[in-house]
């Protein structure tokens, strides 16, 4: 039975772990987003909190 030789599959194993653990972390790392995240100043707004009718 081929299936039980563990000659050409485990270099397949090897080879696309190989892959996996350096050339698809650095591709999806190397993405930016469209928008970068700004910090919001220290301020606290101006505007009014919401008036709840109900206490």
């Amino acid at each position: 039975m081929p299936q039980l030789n563990p000659s050409p599959w485990f270099l397949i194993l090897v080879f696309s772990w190989l892959v996996f653990l350096t050339i698809i972390p650095n591709k999806l790392l190397s993405h930016t987003t469209p928008n970068e995240f700004e910090a919001k100043d220290a301020q606290f707004s101006t505007e009014l909190t919401w008036f709840w009718p109900w206490p």
